[in-house]
């Protein structure tokens, strides 16, 4: 009798096994259909997902070794000799752009302008945009920008100011002003700012322009003069396009001043731009 009882419980077990592998099986088969079909997909973590924190951007810069993200089709169009300006297409990729912007954006405050008399810092109703200042070299994604910003420019490296990240809220601008120092403080501390070279971090759905009021030529040719805003069609504009940069000087071959790089930020939505001074130290 006990050996009747332990054959039958073994059976049982057996069958109860049997049961459930039959169950994963059809289970499995049901699953690879639904993924067959496209009804169901299961998580791939892939490359191409956007970074969840600044360390994960960081950590991609250096796997790539070659830069954070791909770029577009790099190409240069001359925007004006007077001032002398120039875009370049596709300067950032857009996980630099947003690197930028999550990097900026925990420590912006309000913009200031240069006192001309004492060469520091001043509130101005002029400027009501805000921003931040990097510190120069500040890691890894930050030098290659640097050294990408130097190569184009034929301007070392060592010239540079640190960048800053400003941010413009609907109905923000930074009235026309001079890029270069008035102040001999300034220019005994630094040397004359020679160049700018502004990043466009996002696009925005209507403003945002940087335009140079006093540029010479025909303003109207710029192939986007129909999508610039009636503000933006007081002079010579430049639309924002994310990745985009612009450089212009602020002085001539010469050395001398060049008043036509008056230059302003027209109100626009919510529009990041990073921006690159160049100085003359010699």
């Amino acid at each position: 009798m006990a050996k009747l009882r332990h054959s039958r419980l073994q059976a049982k077990k057996l069958s109860t096994v049997t049961l459930v592998l039959s169950m994963l099986f059809m289970l499995t088969v049901v699953l690879l259909m639904l993924l067959g079909l496209g009804i169901f997909s299961l998580p791939i973590n892939s490359d191409d997902s956007p970074p969840t924190d600044l360390t994960s951007y960081r950590r991609m810069a250096s796997e790539r070794g070659k830069g954070l993200g791909k770029r577009g089709q790099q190409w240069t169009e001359v925007l004006s000799w007077e001032p002398r300006a120039y875009i370049y297409h596709n300067f950032l990729s857009k996980e630099e752009c947003e690197y930028l912007i999550n990097l900026a954006k925990p420590h912006m405050a309000k913009s200031t302008v240069v006192d001309s008399k004492t060469g520091k810092s001043k509130d101005s109703r002029v400027r009501t945009s805000s921003g931040m200042f990097l510190r120069r070299g500040q890691d890894k994604i930050i030098r290659d920008i640097e050294k990408r910003i130097a190569d184009y420019t034929f301007i070392p490296v060592e010239h540079g100011e640190g960048l800053q990240v400003l941010h413009y809220e609907v109905e923000q601008k930074y009235d026309a002003h001079f890029d270069y120092f008035l102040d001999e403080f300034n220019t005994k501390n630094g040397g004359q700012r020679m160049a700018t070279v502004l990043m466009y971090l996002s696009d925005v759905e209507e403003g945002g322009e940087t335009i140079f009021p006093a540029a010479k030529g025909n303003v109207s040719a710029v192939p986007w003069w129909n999508e610039l805003s009636e503000c933006g069609k007081q002079g010579l504009a430049v639309k924002p396009k994310m990745g985009d940069a612009l450089l212009f000087w602020s002085m001539r071959p010469d050395a001398t001043l060049d008043p036509s790089s008056l230059h302003g930020g027209i109100q626009g939505l919510s529009c990041y731009i990073e921006d690159a001074v160049l100085r003359n130290c010699d």
